[in-house]
């Protein structure tokens, strides 16, 4: 056991919390369809990152919906220094990741951090 209390974690400042925040990554944001996300990035010129998540009820019931959260939040948390300062970021699973290998799902968000780090100052186009 850690002596030293939370260890890892996905803090409050790395993460989206506000409805406001997500509706304008939405809509001021670029778009991706990944292989089985589709994500919403927008250049937010803060000193940090911030990811958010919706996962919606289309993609079954709570049990498999809170599951397949933590599985994203620990793709992210391991990649999150990948991504660099920044960026505000929506992750939106498609069915199909309910049942990826947690490896494969961590590649395509560490692929598309890479991306976004290369795009060190302006939005992606």
């Amino acid at each position: 056991m850690r002596a030293s209390g939370k260890r890892f974690g996905f803090p409050k400042s790395v993460r989206l919390l506000r409805t406001t925040d997500y509706r304008k990554v939405y809509s001021k944001g670029r778009r991706w369809n990944l292989d089985c996300l589709v994500a919403f990035a927008l250049a937010n010129g803060k000193p940090m990152s911030r990811v958010g998540f919706t996962v919606g009820r289309t993609l079954g019931e709570a049990v498999e919906r809170n599951r397949l959260k933590r599985r994203l939040r620990e793709a992210v948390r391991k990649h999150l220094n990948e991504l660099g300062p920044g960026w505000d970021i929506v992750l939106h699973p498609r069915p199909e990741a309910k049942t990826l290998e947690f490896a494969e799902l961590e590649e395509t968000i560490q692929k598309f951090f890479l991306f976004c780090a290369r795009q060190v100052s302006e939005p992606p186009q």
